[in-house]
């Protein structure tokens, strides 16, 4: 419930503290004295259009703050924890509004959007005047109203989730079909490409390979005759080879004599004559492999050109061919497994869908049991708000199950019809002020227990009213308060009689000095006699009206 307000320089009011219970509250006053003010001031701090006009003249910005006390599981503290903000204890709305039209919301002391604000605040305030388009005025909430009404909630939401799966499997199908389509118009270029990459055959690193051999084979002629150079000079006439051997025997023969001291010298020239011997060996190699042949340059070549010719034909390095060749093998492969696919996915969406229209089938049937309840039960309270000549009519338009949505194939509608034989309508277009405030009361009244917002205020529901609908009125708003909090502005003094908690809105100050303020009296048992006196009487009270007073409220003091 709404357990206190506090409002600062808006409009008439400079500073105003109200501190509020659950029941009935009723706000009385003369006309003028600023009882909509308040509701202006409520309005926006659960998130009402913003107005520059509401700040009090002669400062830069006011404020309002509304402090809620609602159970732990109150879906305002599902939004708060789903945008993570602070939801424990009390919740504490706030808005500060300046005059150059700036306006920033705040929830817990917490910065939030102005639509985040709004949001919550639904959920936790509801408020109903002749002229407002929200809450049961609204048809888009009319579903939602009906499935609380119904308890239907829980099967809602399985409902949403069985409309989740068909997304899903719809977009899924869709997404392969535009791919089958796709790689159906490149069947015949795919097919051609892999052709041609698997007749060339690439392998990774053979770019490099290539390359470095026809370099190699490009210089082998110079190459070759440096060797033949280098090979003659190991082992030609006067060659290192012979000198090498000239010099080892000519050491042999005198080695005994002597003694030892030519060992050394004769076994480096054996290591190194079998050193030579075996450069010898690798010179005749390298000669033989680097041999020049026009016909392997021809060929090393034309493939290396094959391979980069590939490559830059279809934008990638020549190392990269082979994954090419590979990434197109399992595109082909796809398409040629994709109807089978694709006959898999639109089986899961026709069972997807197969189980969402028999949910959905269900639900509507449920709705329109629950319609029908809730036609009797507003039906039974229009008599006694002297609207027996009117009826109610909850009206459900099933629609296909292909144009449905996450809630189902209905769309719910309440309709009115305030004399026998006359079509029934939208409620804000067939009802006059009185009795559309009377026929929101009865709304009210058969929902309330069943999801309703833990605040009602209603602006003026008794306008137009007076004698005996004023007090069958009040009697409804009483019965309305056991369940939720119901604030109402109101005239009646058959309404305020029922109150629990009565609050006066005056205003006072001096015109001259423009010191005009609008304040709020908590009334206690004999100012609030006086009170009701007032509304009976007007200008004037007298011992009669007091007398009336008290047989209203019940012979209290």
């Amino acid at each position: 419930m709404l357990a206190a307000l506090s409002i600062r320089d808006i409009v008439l009011i400079e500073r105003l503290e109200l501190a509020l219970d659950g029941g009935l509250c009723t706000l009385t006053g003369e006309t003028g004295a600023g009882k909509s003010i308040l509701l202006d001031a409520l309005g926006l701090a659960i998130g009402a259009r913003a107005d520059a006009g509401l700040v009090r003249q002669g400062v830069d910005q006011g404020s309002v703050t509304a402090v809620f006390d609602v159970a732990p599981g109150h879906p305002a503290r599902a939004i708060l924890t789903e945008n993570g903000l602070e939801a424990e204890g009390d919740l504490i709305l706030r808005r500060v509004q300046t005059r150059d039209g700036r306006s920033r919301a705040f929830v817990n002391d917490q910065p939030v959007s102005i639509g985040l604000l709004r949001q919550v605040g639904d959920e936790l305030v509801e408020v109903h005047g002749q002229h407002d388009e929200r809450g049961l005025l609204d048809v888009s909430g009319h579903r939602a109203m009906l499935d609380a009404f119904g308890g239907l909630e829980t099967r809602v939401a399985k409902l949403r989730q069985l409309w989740a799966a068909v997304s899903a499997a719809r977009e899924a199908l869709e997404e392969h079909e535009a791919m089958l389509t796709r790689a159906k118009a490149e069947q015949d270029y795919l097919t051609h490409v892999v052709g041609e990459l698997d007749e060339l055959q690439p392998e990774p690193g053979e770019e490099t390979a290539l390359a470095e051999e026809r370099t190699l084979m490009m210089h082998s002629e110079k190459i070759a005759a440096d060797l033949s150079e280098a090979e003659e000079a190991l082992s030609g006439d006067g060659g290192l080879d012979a000198r090498l051997n000239v010099a080892l025997r000519r050491l042999s023969r005198v080695a005994e004599q002597a003694g030892g001291r030519l060992d050394g010298a004769i076994a480096a020239l054996d290591r190194t004559l079998n050193e030579a011997a075996e450069a010898r060996d690798q010179i005749a190699q390298a000669m033989s492999a680097l041999e020049f042949d026009p016909a392997r340059l021809e060929q090393s070549e034309t493939r290396l050109f094959a391979l980069r010719a590939a490559a830059r034909k279809h934008n990638v390095q020549v190392d990269d061919l082979a994954a090419l060749a590979d990434k197109l093998r399992g595109q082909l492969q796809e398409i040629e497994g994709g109807e089978t696919k694709l006959a898999a996915l639109r089986k899961a969406a026709d069972e997807a869908a197969t189980a969402y229209g028999a949910e959905a089938r269900a639900l509507s049937e449920a709705r329109g049991k629950a319609a029908a309840k809730l036609d009797r039960e507003v039906m039974k309270e229009l008599k006694p708000l002297k609207l027996d000549k009117a009826s109610f009519r909850t009206h459900i338009d099933v629609l296909p199950e292909a144009q449905g949505g996450p809630e189902g194939i209905d769309r719910v509608s309440f309709l009115v019809s305030t004399n026998p034989g006359a079509p029934h309508g939208p409620l804000i277009k067939i009802a006059s002020g009185g009795e559309l405030s009377r026929f929101v009361l009865a709304l009210k009244v058969a929902l309330a227990s069943r999801g309703s917002a833990p605040t009602l205020i209603f602006d003026e529901v008794d306008s137009g009213v007076g004698g005996a609908v004023a007090e069958a009125v009040g009697f409804r708003l009483a019965e309305l308060a056991k369940d939720v909090q119901v604030v109402v502005v109101t005239h009646s003094p058959q309404v305020a009689a029922r109150a629990q908690h009565h609050f006066r809105i005056s205003k006072g100050g001096e015109a001259k000095a423009a010191k005009i303020a609008t304040r709020v009296e908590t009334l206690d048992a004999p100012a609030r006699r006086e009170e009701i006196a007032r509304m009976l009487a007007g200008a004037t009270v007298t011992e009669e009206a007091r007398a009336a007073a008290d047989r209203l409220i019940g012979g209290r003091p």
